[in-house]
């Protein structure tokens, strides 16, 4: 009589000791199953861990991790999503604080009332100031504007904005700005990052969208890369070509052809010493005539802003280096 219940209790404590090595030998990833040692497989729909060849179920009810709608393509996907924006350097604050919306609306598109439409212009009003709570982030937050504002006007990617604001940023926190204005060294950090990006924008079209001076802006940029040791290489023409070609609305062998005559004068040592927008705006200019696209020295000045008399000198200068390359 009292042998049988011993019995059962070491049974059973027998059963729960190999559950519980059997769980610990999930934990650890030994995905195999305890009958016939097969593969395990898991499904996620079902929530079940299966054996693939003798179709035991080891597991069931498995915590799903996953969002608890669907989306059947990535524009629903993102639309669905609860994630917020993710952080910039783009932003004074990085995207972290909360903006009340400008339309005086509750949640459900009603108009609000004239109470709630004065309390949410003092909240507005005070959130506006809370977001910049000293002289520092007031200084980054009227810069990032001026960086923004002007790549906008120049048609710079996302990635050379980026770039603007962190070296902007550097200058800030290692006290450079002292004697020189917002507008020039954010204009510095724009021309900097535009030519680290490869995407180089020339000293007078920064000049045309930015609110200080020509030789301002390059003094505050050499100064600015000596100080904060940026590595910025010198221009290469083949660059500008891209985008001159495509404001001239010229073909990709006009395009081939003026990047050819490019590579031809570096060899034969034509572009040192020259300004690289007059011999890509040259190179432009004679791949045109070559390739029979119809362009005038005129509508390659504007797109380049450059002058005529630079683009004939230069022209003349990149076909003698062809003649040469051919010659030889």
């Amino acid at each position: 009589m009292t042998n049988a219940p011993s019995s059962t209790r070491v049974r059973r404590n027998e059963r729960q000791t190999d559950e519980q090595a059997d769980e610990r030998e999930h934990e650890h990833g030994d995905l195999s199953c305890p009958e016939c040692t097969g593969h395990l497989i898991v499904d996620d729909e079902h929530g079940e861990t299966i054996c693939e060849d003798c179709g035991l179920v080891v597991d069931e009810k498995s915590v799903d991790r996953g969002p608890e709608w669907r989306a059947f393509d990535a524009a629903e996907k993102n639309k669905k999503s609860r994630v917020g924006a993710p952080t910039t350097n783009t932003m004074h604050d990085k995207g972290l604080s909360t903006n009340i919306d400008w339309r005086n609306k509750d949640a459900y598109g009603n108009s609000l009332g004239s109470r709630q439409r004065e309390k949410m212009q003092r909240l507005r009003k005070w959130n506006e100031r809370f977001r910049t709570r000293d002289s520092k982030e007031r200084n980054l937050k009227q810069a990032l504007g001026e960086i923004d504002r002007m790549a906008s006007a120049l048609g710079l990617p996302t990635n050379v904005r980026e770039t603007a604001s962190v070296i902007y940023r550097r200058a800030l926190n290692e006290d450079l700005l002292p004697g020189r204005s917002i507008e020039g060294v954010s204009t510095a950090c724009v021309y900097a990052a535009a030519r680290q990006a490869g995407v180089p924008r020339s000293l007078d079209e920064i000049a045309d969208v930015s609110r200080v001076e020509k030789n301002e802006i390059a003094r505050t940029y050499r100064y600015v890369v000596r100080e904060l040791g940026l590595e910025v290489q010198p221009a290469d023409p083949e660059s500008y070509v891209p985008r001159f070609a495509s404001g001239l609305d010229l073909s990709d062998e006009a395009e081939h052809r003026a990047r050819s005559l490019l590579q031809n004068a570096k060899e034969k040592g034509v572009h040192s010493g020259k300004s690289p927008v007059g011999l890509a705006a040259a190179a432009v200019y004679a791949a045109a005539l070559l390739t029979n696209e119809k362009t005038t020295q005129a509508a390659v000045s504007d797109v380049a802003d450059i002058s005529e008399v630079t683009i004939r000198n230069r022209y003349h200068e990149l076909l003698e280096a062809e003649e040469t390359i051919g010659v030889a």
